[in-house]
């Protein structure tokens, strides 16, 4: 159960995935693979999959990639993957989603940025996609990206703005325009015959105070679910910082439904790490349970061993190294906290704070490590064998608390 109370919202069905209220805040990512290349787009969308997404957004930029989705789709399922495939329109989704049925077909979700569907015929693209969506009874993202605003809308509201006998700063008209053209666009599908518990909003911008800002004025003006992140991150440290420090205050005051992190991949990295990044700060804030915590010091001139150190690395391996079976055998299991921690200063009180802890000796510290079980000391291991061994006590408690599914 989430710590925080969510905001009330519409509920969006996305393939069998609930968007929306008190529905669990779903993680989303978006494949980098040329989509047209259908297997190694099965490749990543199966990747996403196992480190957590629970719906994946392809790119349809042009006809080969169209003519790609539903083979994606299908070899997805044969090999036992039934993530919703969300389907990403700039330009030409009109004519795309029209000359390939079975792409239109096998999407479970479209995602439309309002500001990208055409130049002189907007609304008639628009009109077009939605009447496709209606027709194949699927959900709509709505996407505005301040990168790419109706030019139309904007130039109306500096007008307007610059008549006022106080005007607004250009950020603030440009946020008002970004929830402005959200609305208006989601207000022009219900018209078309889009039921309104099929679409979801997104207002994406790339720094952290105008995104809680649009954010905040977007989720007090409607009910429609929202999601959630921060564009155009960056890379590596700053983007996780970046992100996490925008979507934070957010999720806090029960903002978000969805929620995609969006990291630019390091040469040769790998595109899951925006997925685990996504679980950890719901994880953090306690909205989401997805595997056991594990709590360590930082280290200080009392430990200038590394034994704790390594061993907390280990026993975090360990863990996400188990937990595919775990989650499925013993229920629960997820919200289980650990703590490894590195002398006798803070390290008794945190490690009887968590369900298993494990108080490592410092420099001068007699050489044994107490070990605490739901607050309580269980027993002190010493010796090379330390971490095997408390890694069979993690085991020996998994087993006897959470209790075996039965069938």
């Amino acid at each position: 159960m989430s710590y925080w109370p969510r905001r009330k919202t519409l509920q969006v069905a996305v393939d069998g995935v609930l968007i929306g209220s008190e529905n669990p805040l779903v993680i989303q990512s978006m494949t980098d693979t040329d989509t047209a290349d259908v297997k190694a787009t099965v490749q990543q969308v199966k990747e996403l999959v196992v480190a957590g997404s629970e719906i994946v957004r392809i790119t349809v930029n042009n006809e080969e990639a169209a003519k790609s989705v539903a083979d994606i789709k299908a070899r997805l399922i044969d090999d036992g993957i039934a993530v919703p495939l969300v389907g990403d329109f700039h330009y030409n989704g009109h004519l795309l989603l029209d000359q390939y049925p079975t792409c239109a077909t096998a999407l479970s979700k479209y995602r439309i940025n309002p500001g990208n569907v055409g130049s002189k015929h907007r609304d008639t693209n628009f009109q077009k996609i939605i009447e496709i969506a209606v027709n194949n009874n699927i959900p709509v993202r709505i996407g505005v990206n301040w990168g790419s605003l109706d030019q139309r809308l904007l130039a109306r509201a500096m007008d307007r703005n610059a008549n006022r006998s106080e005007p607004k700063n250009s950020e603030d008209v440009v946020i008002d325009t970004m929830v402005e053209s959200a609305l208006r666009s989601a207000e022009l599908a219900e018209e078309i015959g889009l039921s309104n518990d099929m679409i979801v909003l997104s207002a994406k911008v790339s720094a952290a105070p105008e995104l809680v800002g649009v954010y905040q004025k977007l989720a007090a003006s409607c009910q429609y679910p929202l999601h959630l992140g921060l564009t155009e991150a960056g890379l590596g440290l700053k983007g996780i910082i970046s992100t996490s420090a925008a979507v934070s205050p957010l999720l806090i005051q029960g903002i978000g439904d969805t929620l995609r992190v969006s990291l630019t991949p390091l040469p040769q990295g790998t595109r899951t790490e925006e997925v685990l990044v996504a679980r950890q700060i719901l994880q953090s804030l306690q909205i989401r349970s997805f595997e056991p915590q594990v709590t360590s010091c930082p280290g200080c001139g009392r430990t200038s061993s590394t034994l704790f150190q390594e061993m907390a690395l280990e026993i975090q391996d360990y863990i996400r190294e188990n937990m595919p079976f775990w989650g499925r055998k013993y229920p629960g299991v997820e919200e289980m906290t650990v703590a490894v921690m590195g002398c006798v200063v803070n390290g008794p009180g945190e490690s009887k704070h968590a369900n298993l802890g494990i108080s490592l000796p410092g420099n001068t510290e007699d050489p044994k490590a107490p070990v605490y079980v739901n607050g309580k000391h269980h027993s002190t291991l010493t010796g090379v064998e330390l971490v095997n061994d408390f890694k069979q006590i993690i085991e020996t408690y998994i087993m006897t608390t959470y209790k075996e599914m039965s069938g």
